[in-house]
């Protein structure tokens, strides 16, 4: 990574400068750069406002190359991408309709990032690489806690960028700028190499299988609901080793220990009648959210992050509109500490899965970038969170590594395989549908027992409340399966026929196939290869019917 040109922009009394020199009257940069990669720190002679920084480079792409994007954050759509693909942004109609720009763009890279729409022209937070065949020639961030590292090519003229995203830094003493390794191998070998550079130990677990409330009833749940599917679970019960409890058990988001009628005898008494089937208890938590109506931001709006007017900002569109609650404000801290502590400790959950979590970087602040806040957000969720298990979701993902336990990697997953009429909109890359999760399974599959257990979302197998075809229903069963280790159903097991039952066994036990590769061959059709116990096996399907190849 020698043969750079640089590019800083940066703020100093008021007054813009760009860049592309490692030293003038404001700053010196200094550090190591060589053929596997480059680090950089950059000492300010006075206080300076960073914005943006870039290093350049040619990349001459070759006949069949793939570039890998990996998404903003959990939900955000990753795949290999080849020369004449198009990384989409927000949809048109957000172009139109200003409030729907500002609710699509928050859940993604859109104040910051860079979609042109242009063939060729892609980006990638934390990691990416290239691959032609088996040969694969990537690059990954050692350190996200100062900024995202956003990887940038244009296939087309034979570019190919390093950005550390910068927005709002604050510095006056050394700053390390960038962090980049570059590795040449076969797939495995590239993230073995990868994560183990990260220190990054092995996951405590490595097989979640179960249940979770979600995608049957949404928040219209109650105890009657929750303990008859408890009773569901005992007939696979060698194979279920977690019961998860989604939204809809408290009064608002924000007011997780309010007493809720729909659950008269607390949720101290769910997680007992649980742990009575001998598998953990889950629970669901968005801990840095406030819903607009909550009591928690009517009776404390000084915890709350503030946008540019000194109102509270809306972090999530959900619920009618949460705000996000700032990790900064010591009140709120105590609270959220307060709150975990009665739910791992009185409750006795065992594992709580973390969602809405990129709300706390939407933009940056108190002199800190993006990246930096959400380091910053994930490690106090961690110290809350203490020995008990985290199950990450919607958080950026470069940001979970070696946090949390377990991750989501792929959008939700909706109730019609195709998704809802809007999906046809493409508002914004973190749209639910079983297509994208299913995309999204597969092409981060290296995360999974490396960075953690790789949650893909659920599948599911009953036959009412759904839009998915038998073939559908198996094809989602399938790549869960093979890709994730955190296998959930949200459907009441008790109805099962026999072959939904059968499905579910097989699916949830963990598996041992090795992938040997796993690519597009045109727009819909995506092809696997794979040993299952020695046997060389081939899973090829359209994606966009769900239907399998004949």
């Amino acid at each position: 990574m020698i043969e750079s040109k640089l590019y800083i922009k940066y703020r100093v009394n008021g007054k813009v400068y760009v860049e592309d020199l490692y030293q003038n009257e404001h700053y010196y940069i200094e550090g190591t750069v060589t053929d596997d990669g480059v680090k950089l720190l950059l000492t300010p002679k006075v206080k300076m406002e960073l914005i943006d920084f870039e290093l350049r480079y040619t990349h001459n792409t070759e006949p069949g190359e793939r570039f890998f994007v990996n998404g903003y954050q959990a939900w955000t759509t990753s795949k290999e991408m080849v020369i004449d693909d198009k990384q989409k942004g927000l949809g048109v109609i957000t172009h139109f309709v200003p409030t729907a720009a500002k609710l699509a763009a928050l859940t993604g890279d859109y104040y910051f990032g860079d979609y042109s729409r242009k063939a060729g022209v892609f980006h990638s937070f934390t990691y990416t690489y290239f691959r032609n065949e088996t040969k694969v020639e990537f690059y990954g961030s050692l350190n996200e806690r100062t900024g995202f590292t956003i990887f940038k090519c244009d296939m087309k003229k034979g570019t190919f960028a390093v950005r550390k995203e910068l927005e709002g830094v604050v510095i006056d003493k050394q700053y390390e700028i960038i962090n980049v390794v570059k590795i040449v191998g076969n797939y495995d070998e590239v993230f073995d190499k990868y994560f183990e550079m990260l220190n990054i130990q092995k996951p405590r677990i490595d097989h979640l299988a179960g249940y979770t409330s979600w995608y049957n009833y949404f928040q219209k749940i109650d105890e009657n609901i929750i303990l008859r599917d408890l009773e569901g679970i005992d007939r696979a019960k060698d194979e279920v080793n977690i019961f998860q409890i989604d939204d809809g058990y408290e009064t608002f988001v924000g007011d997780w220990l309010d007493y809720c009628d729909k659950f008269p005898n607390g949720m101290k008494y769910i997680a007992d009648k649980i742990h009575e089937k001998g598998v953990l208890a889950g629970i669901w938590i968005a801990p840095l959210s406030v819903q607009k109506v909550s009591r928690t931001a009517k009776e404390h709006p000084d915890w709350l992050i503030k946008d540019a007017n000194g109102k509270p900002e809306i972090g999530v569109f959900a619920w009618g509109g949460a705000y996000t609650l700032d990790i900064y404000n010591e009140e709120a801290r105590e609270y959220i500490k307060h709150f975990f502590d009665v739910i791992l400790n009185e409750w006795g959950f065992d594992m709580v899965k973390l969602d809405f979590l990129y709300s706390q970087c939407i933009h940056p602040r108190n002199g800190k970038s993006r990246g930096q806040l959400m380091a910053e957000a994930m490690d106090f969720l961690r110290e809350c969170v203490g020995d008990k298990l985290f199950l990450g979701c919607g958080v950026p993902l470069g940001s979970a590594f070696g946090v949390v336990d377990a991750c989501r990697i792929s959008c939700d997953v909706d109730l019609k395989y195709k998704g809802k009429f809007y999906n046809g909109l493409a508002l914004n890359n973190e749209l639910p549908s079983a297509q994208n999760a299913i995309n999204n399974t597969i092409f981060r599959r290296h995360l999974n027992g490396r960075a953690f257990v790789n949650d893909p979302d659920v599948f599911f197998l009953r036959d009412f409340n759904l839009v998915f075809t038998d073939e559908q229903k198996e094809l989602l069963a399938d790549v869960n399966h093979l890709f994730g280790n955190v296998l959930f159903v949200s459907d009441d097991m008790g109805k099962y026929d026999d072959k939904a039952l059968e499905i579910a066994k097989r699916s949830f036990t963990k598996s041992n196939a090795m992938i040997i590769s796993a690519e597009y061959v045109d727009d819909e059709y995506i092809v696997i290869k794979y040993l299952d116990e020695g046997v060389k096996k081939t899973l090829a399907f359209n994606i966009k019917t769900g239907e399998r190849a004949k």
